[in-house]
């Protein structure tokens, strides 16, 4: 046993019985506080040989001086809080009660003895004495009970901090003051020049990001917190890059906007997620020109409940709309919306509305009662191996549901229409991806008619944590059957996280100016079995021991790579960093528009062949799998009349298929 542990050894049992009369304890020790001060100050004054005299003065006015300063101390509130917690911001209530305490004592003595029955240096020379003794013994006790009062335990779990800023302190602060977490510091790992060789709170910064493995081996290392709330998704990879062959734990302090109260904690630390990882760095949305467009005006989004609508309906009401129209036919999600809305946002004028996209009836009631002045079009079927299997709702939902909706937005008057797409709009290679471009082409072609509605089109690629994504659904298998499915090793998407993605879709359908489809900036495609490597990582588990990856083939109507940018289009910029405006030249044939309506017709009517079929001939690029539909593959459709750059508009919206 080393010297340090035999000391805390024999202290233990003291500090455990002041601890149970602390107040007792407290009150006795700063009378002994007082005493010795005072008794400090007379040696001083008289350069350590205070005459008899003058030692009878001292003593007779000890009573008076123990009265004062107790009361003083106790109006500053000094015998309550735990001395163990001392810290920098308890010296002002410390230095306020020896302030009034030193002059209710000079007052004391100036009244029953007279102005010069003590000499006035001791006045001066007890405050500082005071002063210092006060602090100073607490400062010993706190020493104590972190340093000799804490008795290393083979089951502590030895601790990395990653940062040595403000929260990395105040991890560093909490896990040395509670020895109920069972951790042990081992020092801070921070790229501050500065920094490295200093010591914080008696940890050391032992170096910067690229000595985390030889640290962790070093000292073996148990568990790495990275405390960094401000850090972006590029640091964080940094970070975790520099951990690949550790076997230590990882967790994160979340940003600081979802830390509760912005209180950093022990408590508030949770496991390093792939959405770490992935997420980009904060994207700064222009706040005047969302709020001319949203802020006290009627504002509508279908599909509210949905992964992108529903963060679109919390963004919106952020910038205080005047009414804000939940449109949605899933009762459920949108019950649970309404209650999460209304507890958040208790100014924002809600209405929640039960219905269906593709019944013109109901959406044309809406839009007349409550007059958006913007209709935000999320709902959609949007999981491509389903709606390979049911083309016909696909159809239903992404196709007319769309021209219902935009028409309406026509007819009545509305300012903006903004269509929510996807990259898989892209040369399509599924059912889901078909009538998302056609859903684009159908807005651009009502574009073309005169009126007041801007409409435009937003596409973006997948959003981490959305229903149905890899992401959840990795997690539940990694929890079940350990076995992580992944459909090619070289598959890859793109990917944003869902407040970002509902941010610049609110920006881009400000900015329309009418007929445009904007591309957010997704950055680089990921591959999917990167995804699954991190998570099994990430979750504490080994790829081959605890769980595997699955290779399962492409599905019907998969891509092995995700696109943007549909052939003959190109791209120019705007006046936002993330947000791309296509410049498309893609010709059309004049019987677009009569053969949409064919479609929408044998869609009504169920006639899955057909669909397939007539989706063949409307969307270019686009090539079923005709052998998994089980449809004869056709001749190819010969349009012999010169092609346009545009889909010609319809007669009349009342010829349409309702």
């Amino acid at each position: 046993m080393n010297p340090r542990e035999k000391i805390a050894r024999w202290l233990s049992p003291l500090l455990e019985v002041a601890l149970r009369s602390r107040t007792a304890v407290k009150f006795f020790l700063t009378l002994g506080i007082f005493i010795s001060a005072n008794y400090l100050a007379w040696l001083v004054r008289f350069e350590f040989a205070v005459p008899p005299e003058m030692a009878g003065v001292m003593l007779q006015t000890i009573p008076v001086l123990l009265l004062a300063k107790a009361l003083g101390f106790l109006a500053a509130g000094q015998f309550r809080g735990w001395w163990r917690y001392m810290s920098i911001r308890d010296v002002l209530p410390i230095a306020a009660g020896c302030t009034l305490g030193s002059v209710l004592f000079a007052a004391a003595v100036r009244g029953l003895w007279g102005p010069f029955h003590v000499p006035r240096s001791i006045y001066l020379l007890d405050w500082v004495n005071t002063m210092a003794l006060v602090l100073g013994a607490r400062y010993l006790i706190r020493m104590g009970r972190e340093g000799l009062g804490r008795r290393k335990r083979g089951t502590d779990r030895r601790v990395l901090i990653v940062g040595a800023g403000a929260a990395g302190q105040m991890i560093a602060r909490e896990i040395a003051e509670n020895l109920s977490l069972g951790m042990e510091q081992v020092g801070f790992i921070d790229d501050d020049p500065a920094k490295i060789g200093t010591r914080m709170h008696g940890v050391k910064v032992l170096g910067g990001h690229n000595r985390i493995t030889d640290v962790c081996a070093k000292y073996d290392v148990n568990e790495i917190i990275i405390a960094i709330p401000s850090a972006s998704a590029s640091v964080v990879r940094h970070i975790v890059e520099h951990c690949r062959e550790v076997t230590a734990a990882f967790r994160i302090l979340p940003g600081i906007g979802d830390l509760i109260d912005g209180k950093v904690s022990i408590r508030a630390l949770r496991n390093v997620d792939l959405e770490d990882l992935l997420g980009r760095d904060p994207v700064a949305l222009d706040a005047g020109l969302l709020e001319r467009h949203i802020t006290g005006r009627t504002v509508m989004v279908t599909g509210a409940a949905g992964s992108i609508g529903s963060e679109l309906c919390r963004q919106i009401a952020r910038r205080s709309p005047g009414r804000l129209i939940l449109f949605e036919i899933a009762e459920s999600p949108l019950f649970y919306l309404e209650m999460e809305m209304r507890a958040k946002f208790p100014a924002v004028g809600l209405v929640t509305v039960i219905g269906d996209v593709r019944d013109r009836g109901r959406v044309e009631e809406i839009v007349r009662s409550h007059r958006p002045a913007i209709i935000f079009h999320a709902a959609a079927y949007k999981h491509v191996p389903m709606m390979e299997i049911h083309p016909v709702e696909a159809v239903k939902t992404n196709v007319l549901g769309t021209r219902i909706v935009a028409e309406a937005a026509a007819k009545f008057g509305v300012e903006r229409f903004v269509l929510v797409s996807t990259d898989k709009a892209v040369r399509p290679t599924n059912v889901m991806g078909a009538t998302k471009r056609l859903a684009e082409l159908v807005i651009h072609n009502i574009a073309t008619r005169e009126g007041p509605t801007v409409f435009v089109a937003v596409r973006f690629g997948n959003v981490l944590g959305s229903v149905g994504s890899v992401i959840p659904i990795f997690r539940r298998q990694l929890s079940t059957t350990g076995k992580l499915t992944v459909t090619h090793p070289e598959a890859s998407r793109y990917f944003m996280l869902i407040p970002e993605a509902a941010g610049l879709i609110l920006q881009a359908g400000a900015m329309g100016e009418g007929g445009e489809v904007f591309v957010l900036d997704m950055g680089e495609p990921v591959k999917i079995v990167d995804l699954a490597k991190n998570l099994i990582r990430l979750s504490g588990k080994e790829l081959g021991v605890d769980a595997e990856i699955v290779f399962t083939g492409l599905r019907p109507g998969e891509k092995l790579h995700e696109e943007l940018i549909v052939e003959g289009e190109d791209v120019s910029g705007t006046t936002h960093p993330k947000v791309m405006k296509l410049i498309g030249n893609e010709k059309v044939p004049p019987s677009w528009s009569k053969r949409l309506e064919e479609l929408i017709v044998c869609a009504i009517t169920g006639e899955r062949f057909d669909v397939v079929r007539k989706l063949d001939g409307l969307v270019k690029g686009y090539r079923p799998d005709y052998e998994f539909h089980g449809v004869p593959v056709p001749e190819p459709i010969l349009d012999a009349a010169p092609e346009s750059d545009l889909p010609p508009v319809p007669d009349s919206p009342s010829k349409s298929v309702h």
